[in-house]
C-alpha cells in the first residue's frame, strides 16, 4: 500500500472536557480539508458533530452550559490576529464575544463551570489583557507591557488567575496573579523567587473553593502545588524520589485528587496525588505519550490526559498509535479501552540518552526502517518553540520516512520543556549556538551507532525548527545532506515589523532587546547572516498570512541564498503557522520525499527562481 495510508488513518487531534457539570469533550478530528470539530457526550457515548464556522478547532472551548464553542477566529485567512466567537451547536449561528475591541492573538480562554463568565487572555498592539465576558461587553481586569498569559476563572466565577512576568520582565519566568474579578483587584500573588516560576493550571472544579492548581521549580524540575490565594496556604509535593520533571495536569470532579505526568528522559509515567493525604500513587497504563505542552499558545497543552466524571481519561498516543482514549476506573485500577486510535502498523520510536559537547543530556528519538541492514540516509527532525517538545505521540510523517526506506530521529535539544529549567532555559543567551553543539552530537551519535550514512543526514523542523534547520545550513555546512524547513525563521531583523505584538515581546525577551538596541545579536542569529556559506540545498514551505514567521523575512533569505549561488526552493502555501489540512501535509510530504531522492542521486532541487508569495 502507497505510503499516503499514514495520513490517511482516522485521527483524533484533541480532546478538551467542557467545565460544566456534565461530561461533554470537544473531539477534533483530522479530515482532509482540515480539523472537524464534534461534542462527545462522554455518559450516552454519542457523538454531534458542530455546524457552522468554528475558526481555530484545536483550541475551542465549551461553555459551561455545553450549547456553544467558543474559539478564535482569525481575521485574515490564518494570520492569528482575530475574534473569539461564540458558535451556537443548535443554530450554527456565530457572535463575536469582543466585538468592540481591536484584533488580538489569543493566549488563554476559561469558562466558569457555573454561569456564563469566560476569561479571555488577549494580546494587542496595547499589551497583554485579561478580559471578562459575562453576557455583555468584556471588560478589561487586567493589563501590562509584559507578558501575561493563560487567564483562568474559579468554578463559581469569583477569582481569576493569570500568569504574569512584571515582577521580572527581562527573562519569562511566571508568577501567578490572582484578582476579584468584580474589581479588578490584584488579590494575591505567588512566585518562588526570581529563579523558580509559578504557573497556574486550574481552579478547583468545586463550586466556593478558592484553591488553584500550580507548577512550580522550586528543586529546578516542575512540581505540583496546590495553593489557597486567599489564605496562602499551600500544598507542595517535592517528590525528591523521583527524577525530572512532575507535570500536573487536572483535578478530579470532587478536587479529592490531581493527575499528574512524570517526566524522566522524555518518557511519561502517569501518577496520581491524593490532595487529602499529600500521597501520590502510580496509575498502570502502556507505555506512550499522555499529553504534550504547548506554548505561546490558547493553552498549556496541545491535548492532555484528564479527569471524566468517574475516574481518569487517559489520552494515549506512540509513534506507530494515533490518540486513543483509555478509562482508569477509580475504584480497581483497571484500564479500559474507550476510543482506540487506528493506523497501518508502524514503527515505534526508541528513546535514547546522548551527550552533547559539553556533556549536556540529550533525549533522542530513533526509528530504524523495517529490514534495514545497513547505514542509510536519514531525517532529523527539530520541534518548534524552542519551548517546546517532540513526545512519543503518533506520526504519520516519520512513519512515511520509514516506509520508504529512510531512517527518522527527532531531537529534543536544549530550549526543549519537560526537562527542568536549565535544561529549557539552556538555549539563552545566545540564540543557535547550544542547539547547533545539540545538533552535531545528534548526527555524530547517529553515524557512530550506524543509523545514518554520512553525508545522508537531512535535517526537517517546523517554526523555530525550521529556523535551527536554515541555522545549520550556513553554520555548519558539511553536517547535512538538505534542509526541510516549514514556516521558519530567516532574518530576525527584517521580520520583527510585520510579527504580531505577542511575537515581537516574546523575541526581544530572546535577544534581549529592541532590534534598534542589540542588532548584532540578531544579525548574528540569523540565517540570513551565513547565506554565502551554505552549501546544501534548501527547501522551504511557508504561508502566506504567518504572523509568528512572518513571509517577508523568509522571501528575502531564499532570494539572497539564490543570489549567493546557493540550490533553494520556496514553495507557497495559503494560510497561517500551520499546515491546513491533510491533503496539504500529504502534498509537502510527497514533496520532501522527491526532494530527498533528487539529492541522493546528486540533482539539484532548484528548477527555476524563487517566487515572492501569490498576490505581491
Amino acid at each position: 500500500m502507497p505510503w499516503q495510508r499514514f495520513f490517511e488513518a482516522r485521527q483524533c487531534l484533541t480532546l478538551r472536557r467542557g467545565r460544566g457539570a456534565g461530561d461533554l469533550v470537544l473531539w477534533v478530528e483530522d479530515t482532509e480539508i482540515g480539523p472537524r470539530l464534534s461534542v462527545w457526550d462522554v455518559r450516552e457515548d454519542v457523538t454531534r458533530p458542530v455546524t457552522g464556522k468554528v475558526g481555530d478547532a484545536e483550541n475551542a472551548v465549551l461553555t459551561a452550559a455545553g450549547d456553544a464553542v467558543l474559539s478564535h477566529h482569525s481575521d485574515d485567512d490564518g494570520s492569528e490576529m482575530g475574534h473569539v466567537m461564540a458558535t451556537c451547536l443548535a443554530t450554527g449561528t456565530v457572535r463575536d464575544l469582543t466585538p468592540g475591541l481591536p484584533p488580538y492573538t489569543l493566549r488563554g480562554i476559561d469558562v466558569a463551570r457555573e454561569g456564563d463568565q469566560v476569561v479571555l487572555t488577549a494580546v494587542a498592539a496595547d499589551g497583554f489583557s485579561l478580559w471578562l465576558v459575562a453576557g455583555g461587553p468584556p471588560r478589561r481586569l487586567f493589563t501590562s507591557r509584559n507578558e501575561a498569559w493563560n487567564g483562568l476563572i474559579s468554578a463559581d466565577g469569583t477569582l481569576v488567575s493569570v500568569d504574569t512576568t512584571d515582577h521580572d520582565p527581562s527573562l519569562r519566568r511566571f508568577g501567578v496573579t490572582v484578582l476579584d474579578p468584580a474589581s479588578g483587584t490584584v488579590l494575591a500573588f505567588l512566585s518562588d523567587g526570581p529563579a523558580s516560576p509559578v504557573r497556574a493550571v486550574r481552579f478547583s472544579p468545586v463550586p466556593g473553593d478558592p484553591r488553584l492548581l500550580v507548577s512550580t521549580e522550586r528543586s529546578g524540575f516542575a512540581r505540583p502545588c496546590v495553593w489557597n490565594p486567599l489564605d496562602g496556604s499551600r500544598l507542595d509535593v517535592g517528590a525528591p524520589h523521583l527524577v525530572g520533571d512532575v507535570v500536573p495536569l487536572d483535578w478530579s470532579d470532587d478536587a479529592a485528587y490531581v493527575l499528574l505526568a512524570h517526566v524522566d528522559g522524555g518518557v511519561h509515567r502517569m501518577l496520581e496525588l491524593d490532595v487529602r493525604t499529600g500521597e501520590v500513587a502510580p496509575v498502570d497504563h502502556p507505555s506512550g505519550a499522555y499529553f504534550e505542552p504547548d506554548v505561546a499558545a490558547t493553552h498549556l497543552n496541545i491535548w492532555a490526559s484528564h479527569y471524566g466524571q468517574d475516574g481518569i481519561r487517559l489520552l494515549r498516543q506512540r509513534f506507530d498509535i494515533p490518540l486513543t482514549v483509555l478509562d482508569v476506573d477509580r475504584g480497581s485500577g483497571a484500564t479500559t479501552l474507550r476510543r482506540p486510535g487506528s493506523a497501518p502498523a508502524g514503527v515505534r520510536a526508541v528513546s535514547r540518552t546522548i551527550r552533547s559537547a559539553d556533556g549536556t543530556a540529550l533525549q533522542l528519538w530513533t526509528c530504524v526502517p523495517p529490514g534495514a541492514t545497513a547505514p542509510g540516509p536519514l531525517v532529523l527532525y527539530l520541534h518548534g518553540g524552542p519551548n517546546m517538545v517532540t513526545v512519543d505521540r503518533y506520526n504519520a510523517q516519520a512513519q512515511t520516512w520509514l516506509d520508504e526506506g529512510v531512517g527518522y530521529a527527532a531531537l529534543n535539544y536544549r530550549g526543549s520543556v519537560t526537562f527542568g529549567r536549565e535544561f529549557r532555559e539552556g538555549f539563552r543567551p545566545s540564540l543557535g549556538d547550544r542547539e547547533l553543539e545539540d545538533l552535531n552530537a545528534a548526527v555524530q551519535w547517529l553515524v557512530a551507532e550506524g543509523m545514518a550514512a554520512k553525508d545522508q543526514v537531512f535535517v526537517t523542523g517546523v517554526s523555530y525548527g525550521g529556523y535551527l534547520s536554515l541555522l545549520a545550513m550556513g553554520r555548519a555546512p558539511h553536517l547535512f545532506a538538505g534542509a526541510l524547513a516549514f514556516v521558519p525563521m530567516a532574518d530576525w531583523l527584517s521580520a520583527y515589523n510585520d510579527q504580531n505584538p505577542a511575537q515581537q515581546r516574546a523575541w526581544r525577551y530572546f535577544m534581549g532587546g529592541f532590534p534598534d538596541e542589540v542588532p548584532d545579536k540578531y544579525r548574528r542569529a540569523s540565517p540570513i547572516t551565513y547565506v554565502g556559506d551554505v552549501r546544501a540545498p534548501v527547501w522551504i514551505s511557508h504561508a502566506t498570512h504567518d504572523t509568528r514567521c512572518p513571509p517577508r523575512q523568509v522571501h528575502e533569505y531564499a532570494l539572497s541564498l539564490e543570489r549567493a549561488g546557493g540550490d533553494v526552493v520556496l514553495d507557497w502555501f495559503t494560510g497561517g503557522h500551520e499546515t491546513s489540512s491533510r491533503d496539504q501535509a500529504i502534498a509537502d510530504q510527497r514533496r520532501m520525499l522527491e526532494l530527498v531522492r533528487s539529492a541522493l542521486r546528486g540533482e539539484r532541487w532548484s528548477t527555476g527562481p524563487v517566487t515572492p508569495p501569490p498576490g505581491w
